[in-house]
Parts: structure tokens; sequence; C-alpha cells
């Protein structure tokens, strides 16, 4: 019967997975919020993302032991159903959907609101249906198409981010000379508080989902018990490296408020470079939104898939691969129908259905790792107490703090979404009376951990 499972292409290796990553962490995305930040923190934005690396680390690294332990399609869905309980797994995959399935449209509408205040003559509605239609059929095409133009996108990204710093120390250079470049202001200075930087890494942890969205494409990476750890380490480290460069860079050049800090960026872009600059700047924006959306939607179809295939989700549909394609064809055009309803809602609603799903999907994996630990010892194997204890219990500690400190908004339609979950759960499994249906292709997890 498992002959018959329908599988995905083994053909990414490490540097896709991590540029997969890094379009879905979207590098620009630190000036995106980079106003909000330094509003939060008082002037100390490199210090909250700082923190928040350091926070999202503990995390990545307990997603690269369970995708070396399971290196299957389907994130902290398949962790926790393999080392906690089935039912706790399909409630976190449920929550998880809050993050994966609702980001592709946030992203476009972000994008979209982006494009509308530079050409407002066009409708809105334009550029929501555009960003949706490119992205879907570049997924539909297959992951190899997708993985291509990532390359296209992602170069032109981290070049605008390369020339906004460039020239920014430019501008650093010819106010106050060389020395203006070196600073300990932009991380501390008389108003920073324990609080605001507290306050700020919340905001900027946000920026750091890419590295499990990574995982949802494990079957279709060579070798990944070896890759994917080191891919989203990888990701969690080149990503936070360049919030912390960017935020660094920018704050020495604005260490004030803003009037609006949602455009803040602008602003200093136009302040380092002029009008021209800043038109490149939005294009950059833009393309980043792209890549993000591209590599958002494909994890999110890959997580319906996992889904399907395990039957937890109805098999013939969530299940179904192209013919031609081999890509979970139904999946991605549903995604792209979800993401059309950003045409009825703000950044600020779509948002909070997000936040929420992610923060339980890292405290998951990280309690996950701890029962591997449990199992471990049980079957009489010694696995060693850093990874597999300490780094999970401060990643755990971490994120449930993050957790309960979102917005009510958030956590409102968060405990919703999983009051639903509970009930579509009692419906499938009639009342908890039998347990959800088991993944048929899993690999063992034994010999992944043996001997550590």
């Amino acid at each position: 019967m498992s002959d018959a499972t329908p599988g995905l292409r083994r053909t990414l290796r490490l540097g896709s997975v991590v540029l997969f990553g890094l379009a879905y962490l979207t590098p620009l995305i630190v000036l995106g919020t980079f106003g909000i930040v330094s509003d939060l923190t008082s002037g100390a934005s490199p210090s909250a993302y700082v923190l928040a690396l350091a926070a999202m680390l503990f995390t990545a690294y307990s997603y690269g032991t369970m995708a070396r332990a399971y290196p299957v399609a389907g994130s902290a869905y398949t962790y926790v159903r393999r080392t906690i309980d089935s039912r706790a797994g399909f409630l976190v995959g449920w929550a998880v959907l809050l993050d994966y399935f609702f980001l592709p449209m946030v992203i476009w509408l972000i994008g979209g609101t982006y494009l509308q205040a530079q050409f407002p003559s066009v409708p809105f509605w334009v550029w929501i249906v555009a960003f949706v239609g490119a992205t879907s059929c570049l997924n539909l095409l297959g992951i190899k198409v997708a993985d291509k133009a990532n390359y296209l996108l992602m170069a032109f990204q981290l070049l605008v981010v390369a020339i906004f710093v460039a020239l920014s120390l430019r501008h650093l250079l010819a106010a106050d000379g060389a020395g203006a470049w070196f600073s300990v202001t932009p991380f501390v200075n008389d108003s920073t508080t324990w609080g605001g930087v507290s306050a700020g890494a919340a905001l900027a942890a946000y920026s750091f989902l890419g590295f499990d969205a990574v995982t949802t494409l494990t079957e279709e990476t060579v070798d990944p018990r070896r890759t994917m750890p080191r891919a989203i380490l990888l990701i969690a480290l080149i990503g936070g490296g360049i919030f912390v460069v960017v935020a660094y860079t920018t704050q020495l050049v604005h260490p004030g408020t803003f009037a609006s800090p949602d455009s803040a960026a602008f602003d200093v872009a136009t302040t380092i470079a002029g009008n021209v600059f800043a038109s490149v700047f939005l294009a950059g924006l833009v393309v980043a939104q792209f890549a993000s959306g591209l590599a958002a939607q494909a994890s999110a179809s890959r997580l319906l898939f996992a889904m399907g295939r395990d039957a937890v989700l109805p098999r013939r549909v969530f299940g179904f691969l192209h013919a031609r394609f081999g890509t979970p064809a139904f999946n991605i055009a549903l995604t792209g129908g979800v993401g059309l309803v950003a045409l009825v809602l703000d950044v600020s609603t779509s948002t909070s259905f997000i936040n929420f799903g992610a923060f339980v999907a890292f405290t998951a994996v990280n309690l996950s790792v701890l029962a591997l630990f449990l199992r471990e010892r049980a079957a009489g194997r010694r696995p060693r107490l850093v990874p597999y204890v300490v780094v999970p219990a401060i990643g755990a500690g971490i994120d449930a703090w993050l957790l309960v400190n979102l917005d009510s908004a958030a956590l409102v339609l968060g405990v919703i979404w999983l009051a639903a979950g509970v009930a579509y759960l009692a419906y499938l499994t009639r009342l908890f009376r039998v347990p959800p249906p088991e993944l048929e292709r899993a690999e063992h997890p034994e010999q992944a951990v043996s001997g550590h």
C-alpha cells in the first residue's frame, strides 16, 4: 500500500533550501518594521534583533534536531505526533495552519499596499491578483522552477540591502567621518530599557519564521538528515545577521523618532540617496514580498499535502499531486484563493492570525525534542543532555513567553481557531475513541539519534 502513496521528488540541496528560507524570512523586512521596532526600543533596534536572534537560535537548533530524526514533510505537525501524541500533533498542525496557510495572504497584502501607495491610480485588487496569479503559476510548475526564480529574486533583494547599507555608511562618512560608523548608541542609549528591548525583540522575532518553514521541504531535499539541520541554523544566522547589520546602520543614520514609524524606511532611503533610490528601494520591497510569497505558498501547500497524505484532511483532495508537475495542485490553488481574501482585510487583522500559530509551533517543537530524549532514554540509548534537554528547555520557555505576550486579538483568534480544531478532531476520531490516521511513509528516528 505504501508503494501507491504519493511522494515528492528529492531535488533540493543546501544552497536551495537556504535560499527558500531566506526568501521566507525576507531580509528586507527589517526595513519594513524598522520604525516600529525603533520606537519600541527607544532607538535601540539592533539590540532587539540580537535578542531575537539569540532566542530563535535555540528553537532553530531544536528544529534541526527533529528534522534529522524525522526527514518527512510536515514540520511541527509531524514532530509532535511522532514524539508526544497523534492528537496533540493534529492540534499543533491545526495551529500551524494559521501561520503557513495565511502568511502568503499577508505577504501579498503588504506588497499590494506598498504598490498602491506608490501608484494610487491602479486599483488595489490588480496588485493582489497579480501577486497571487504569478506565484501560484510558478509553484504549480514545480519546486525547481520556483527554486530558480528564487535565485534571481534573492539576488536582487540582497543587492538592495547591500546598497542601502553602503549608502547609509557613505551618508555617515560625509556627515561625521568614518568614526560615525562605530558606536554603541544604537544598542544602548540613555532611554534604553529591558522592557523596551524585550518588546522590540518580540516583534522582531516574527521576522524569523523562515527557518521552520523549510522543514516542510524535507522530502524534496537531498540527504535531509544532514542538509536540513545545517540549513535551518544557516537561515537563522544569515537572516539574523542581516537584520542586525541593517538595523545598526539605519539606526546610526536616524537615531531619533519618526513622524510615521510605518514608513520610516522610506524616509531613511530618501535621506541617504534621494527620491531615485527611494523608488529602487520600493522595487526591492516588492520583489522581497514576491519572493517571500513564493516560498510561503510552497511551504503551505506541502504542509497541506502532508496532512492530506496522512488522511487527517481528505486524502483525495489534499494528498493529490499533479500528474505532470508532481506538485500539490489543489493546495496551491487553495492558498492562492485564500490570498484573495486580502482584498477585504487589513495588515493588522490578517497578521494576528499568524503570530499565535507560529509560537505554538515553536514551543511544541522544543517540547517534542524533550519527548524524544525521554523516549531514547527509555529505549536504553543515551542522547546528550545539552542538545536534547538544555537547548529545547530554554527554547520552549522563551517561545511560551512570547506566546502569552501576544496582543489580545491574536490570542482570541488563536483560541477560537484551536477550539474549531478540537471540534474537527472529535469528529475525525469519533469523539476521541480512535486515534487520528498515522503517516504511512515516516522514517524511524532511532537511526538518527542513536549514539548521541
